[in-house]
């Protein structure tokens, strides 16, 4: 086997891991963040959330689950898409990979709130919360959890930037990919920028550029993984 015919099949592989854990996270995220956690969290609500939170064990688990296993998968997808893009460009490629893995990074640390909330309400901590005091500790976490899982897209938002410009510099990806992908990474940023900048906005920017991740994703599944003679960059 030759040298260019083992990075080809690296390359098809790597393709192929990017497109199914991207499915995958296609599939887990929306589960918990836009099913199971609005059923959990009333956020004109504090009282109502702790009684969903309380009875709904089954549903809090899902939410957990269906975050965590987001975030692994981001981290995976980092990787299998340096392999991808590797040979446009290796330092970029590294460094595209590197802003994903601090959000994932990032992500998981804001998850822990969540699970703090799950111990509090199921009381499994180590000193017992009474009253006001659970509920402002409950209050808090909930509150934090999407504080810091928001920061956290500033780093995701420069890795889409990134990885669409080296899809657009790239032989093997369609440039559009790439600039649909830069459009997505813009609208992550001005998502969590808004309330700095645009504070009297009724906008979730991301809501409307989300595609382009989506697009790639279906790419990498249905073409990118039978690519043919792929220079390897070497």
């Amino acid at each position: 086997m030759t040298k260019n015919h083992a990075n080809l099949i690296s390359l098809k592989t790597a393709a192929l891991i990017s497109g199914s854990c991207l499915l995958l996270m296609v599939i887990a995220a929306p589960i918990a963040e836009m099913y199971a956690y609005p059923k959990l969290v009333n956020r004109g609500s504090l009282s109502d959330t702790i009684i969903h939170l309380s009875n709904n064990r089954g549903l809090f688990n899902l939410v957990i689950l269906g975050y965590l296993l987001t975030f692994i998968l981001d981290i995976v997808v980092s990787w299998s898409l340096y392999v991808y893009l590797k040979p446009v460009n290796r330092d970029v490629s590294l460094l595209t990979a590197l802003f994903r893995i601090v959000y994932s990074i990032i992500a998981l640390v804001a998850l822990l709130n969540l699970v703090s909330v799950y111990r509090i309400v199921y009381g499994s901590t180590v000193f017992d919360f009474d009253g006001h005091d659970k509920d402002l500790q409950i209050a808090h976490y909930v509150n934090a959890f999407k504080s810091q899982w928001y920061f956290g897209l500033v780093f995701f938002s420069l890795h889409l930037v990134l990885l669409g410009i080296l899809v657009i510099k790239s032989s093997y990806v369609p440039k559009l990919l790439g600039v649909l992908l830069i459009i997505t990474g813009i609208g992550y940023s001005l998502t969590t920028f808004k309330p700095f900048l645009f504070p009297n906005t009724n906008i979730d920017f991301a809501s409307f550029t989300f595609y382009g991740e989506i697009i790639f994703m279906l790419w990498l599944l249905i073409k990118g993984w039978r690519m043919k003679g792929i220079d390897s960059g070497y």
